[in-house]
Parts: C-alpha cells; sequence; structure tokens
C-alpha cells in the first residue's frame, strides 16, 4: 500500500517540463517559464485527504517531446466513483492492480481514467514490536518517479463537484519486502508512460504488464525520522536520518 508520499518543487519542474505542460499549467500569462512562484510547493507527507498534483491526457494531439496532450489537475487522495451516493469512510486511497479490472469502484476508471502521481519517493512503516519505524522508498538516482493512478469525479449531493484519485498498487519488490509487502505501480520510461495515460487503451490485458513491482535496482531504501509519522510534520526533515535515540541509519538497498 502507499498512504504517504513527498513531492519536491525540483521534481514538480523536472516533471512537468519533460511532459510539455509546465507554461500551460503553472506559468499563464507570465513571460518567465522559471518563475518558481508559479509551481506547487514543496510536500514532504502528502496524505489521503488531501489534495495532490496528478496529470492525465486530454486528447490524442500529439504534442512536443511527449506524444500525448496533458493537463494537470489536483484530485483529492481517495476515489470516489461517480456512481457512489456518498464517499466511502474513508474512501480509498489505493487500488489493488490484481483487481482493478473487476472490482465495481475501479474498473471503469481503470479502463478510461487512468492517471500519474509525480513523486520525490514514498514511505512505509515496518512494525518492531510496539513501534513503527517509517522507511523512505526512492529512485537510487534520486529522480522523480510516476505512480499509477485512476481518478473520478464525483458529484455530492449538494450539487458540488470533486476530483478524486486512488493510487494503483501492486506486490513489493525485494527491496521494499522486508518492509511492506505491498508497494504503488510506479511506471518506469516514456513508453510505459504513454501506455498507461493512452485513452485508446482501454482493454486490461493492454495495461496489465505494467502492473508490476519496481525494479530492485533502481530502489533505494533510507531510514528517516520518526517526524514523519504525525501528518502534521511536512517539510524537509522528514528525509532526515532518524535521530540518535531511534539508532543509527539503516539501509535496505541492493
Amino acid at each position: 500500500m502507499c498512504c504517504r508520499f513527498a513531492l519536491q518543487k525540483n521534481h514538480a519542474r523536472t516533471v512537468l517540463a519533460k511532459l510539455g505542460i509546465l507554461t500551460a499549467a503553472f506559468a499563464a500569462g507570465s513571460e518567465d517559464e522559471d518563475n518558481d512562484a508559479t509551481l506547487p510547493a514543496s510536500r514532504y507527507n502528502i496524505a489521503p485527504g488531501t489534495a495532490l498534483l496528478a496529470l492525465r491526457a486530454t486528447g490524442d494531439a500529439p504534442r512536443s517531446g511527449f506524444d500525448l496532450r496533458l493537463s494537470a489537475f489536483f484530485p483529492r487522495w481517495g476515489l470516489i466513483p461517480g456512481w457512489a451516493k456518498a464517499p466511502g469512510n474513508p474512501p480509498p486511497a489505493n487500488a489493488r492492480a490484481e483487481t482493478l479490472a473487476g472490482k465495481p469502484a475501479f474498473r471503469d476508471a481503470f479502463r478510461s481514467r487512468r492517471c500519474v502521481v509525480p513523486a520525490s519517493g514514498f514511505y512505509e512503516w515496518e512494525r518492531c514490536g510496539r513501534d513503527r519505524l517509517p522507511w523512505l522508498f526512492r529512485r537510487r538516482d534520486e529522480a522523480p518517479v510516476f505512480f499509477a493512478a485512476l481518478h473520478e469525479t464525483w458529484r455530492a449531493p449538494d450539487g458540488a463537484v470533486h476530483q478524486t484519485c486512488a493510487l494503483v498498487t501492486t506486490a513489493a519488490n525485494a527491496v521494499m519486502a522486508p518492509v511492506h509487502h505491498r508497494m504503488p505501480v510506479m511506471l518506469d520510461g516514456d513508453d510505459a508512460l504513454r501506455r498507461w495515460l493512452d485513452p485508446r487503451i482501454a482493454e486490461p490485458v493492454q495495461l496489465a504488464p505494467l502492473l508490476v513491482p519496481w525494479p530492485d535496482e533502481l530502489t533505494a531504501a533510507l531510514r528517516v525520522s520518526t517526524r514523519v509519522n504525525s501528518v502534521r510534520f511536512d517539510g524537509p526533515d522528514c528525509f532526515a536520518p532518524p535521530d540518535p535515540e531511534e539508532g543509527a541509519q539503516l539501509s535496505l538497498g541492493l
């Protein structure tokens, strides 16, 4: 599963520039495409129930540098199907890859409402007796990753329209397995991104090859401070090593 992650501003910039949507989404009316004020602030402890940056296809017209036209949006993390009379309590933050095609809450979005969520890394907790020890998982080269996700538009009884999303999860790879048995699906390479986001692809059999664990050799795992355990704490210290009383920093990286 994945219930906390981080997105640093420099990674948001890298992602939006790579996909050709930086100006359209964040610098409209500005002559300075490098103006950091147009980008989302760094967030180090993103939790379910909050809005997050996501990217989706808005048509099949080619665009320079990427062959799908994409747009950024900010759904709330926790998916509510469009047909639901009320949100779940809480709405699911994760969707298991193994059941996407058949589960009513996810099957329609799996076919036609897929998106990606950029991240700098994600957290999972190791249980040691009564303690919960946080680990940060990220790319070894510290580049941003793309989580596979689903999105839905839900209209509340009062008429308010809500954009919502869930992250897709799969079995953990060998690096993460000692900490937790599930991990988010991360899309490796431009071809995987295109296939996941392409609205012309709707059959589960075409998407199944993407729903696999992240390669072990690309994964780094670091013990971080228990300050990240609290959703109220959101700052760069979430990436800091454990405090001395928590023990020396360990690494599960291969």
